[in-house]
């Protein structure tokens, strides 16, 4: 499969047109494994600035164990428009992903896959421009119907678009609300809750992101520096 490139000097408008036309290049179909490495990415920022502290973690599949990360620091001119935040945010992760000393077989986001009203999400669009199978893991349902699922770990439901499943309300943790968890690119619907709750480990938020998050706000406060490490 051919990766997709397209340039970011965009109007919210051009960028709307541009999901619709990058929707019809998403790929549903399961990962085929096996997953040695997932990553996580996030961004941390302060309210109002236009400068981005992007992390991206990289954990043994098994273990959870961080065995690479990268951060990076800068900054985005696009504005904040509600369902285009990927082109705000993925600049920076994608400078952060191409600074990693390796690669993980999948990433996970803070934010959507197709779970997202143009189905673009920032876990579709990263997919298809790194070409790399991603799941949207979010705190916020963005579109669709759900059910809430019992309070149990491992119970879930599908949200729904009609007749359309995007993704499930999946709970992490016995006794709190559920996270919102979508394929992105080159993964499988059922595999995207399959994966994410394997990653979880005792919080709400799965390990990778939750990882990822924990980076990008170490590096807003000054407490790493912006570059690449790994074991």
């Amino acid at each position: 499969m051919s990766r997709i490139t397209h340039g970011w000097g965009l109007s919210p408008t051009e960028a709307a047109s541009l999901q619709r036309q990058l929707r019809e290049k998403i790929s549903l179909a399961p990962f085929d494994g096996p997953i040695r490495y997932i990553g996580g990415a996030d961004l941390s920022y302060n309210k109002g600035s236009d400068e981005f502290y992007a992390g991206i973690v990289v954990l043994d599949y098994e273990s959870m164990e961080t065995v690479a990360h990268s951060t990076v620091i800068r900054r985005s001119p696009f504005p904040y428009v509600p369902g285009l935040l990927s082109f705000r945010e993925i600049p920076s992760l994608m400078e952060a992903w191409e600074r990693l000393p390796f690669q993980p077989d999948v990433i996970a986001f803070d934010g959507h896959g197709i779970a997202h009203p143009r189905r673009m999400g920032i876990a579709a669009h990263f997919g298809l421009l790194a070409d790399k199978p991603t799941i949207g893991c979010a705190k916020k349902r963005l579109t669709g119907k759900y059910e809430e699922p019992p309070r149990r770990r491992g119970a879930w439901t599908p949200i729904l678009d009609g007749e359309e499943t995007l993704g499930f309300a999946l709970c992490t943790k016995d006794g709190i609300k559920p996270v919102f968890v979508s394929p992105g690119h080159r993964m499988g619907l059922e595999q995207s809750r399959e994966v994410m709750l394997h990653c979880a480990r005792g919080y709400k938020i799965p390990e990778p992101t939750r990882q990822a998050h924990l980076l990008a706000n170490l590096l807003r406060q000054g407490e790493v520096e912006a570059g690449a490490w790994s074991r």
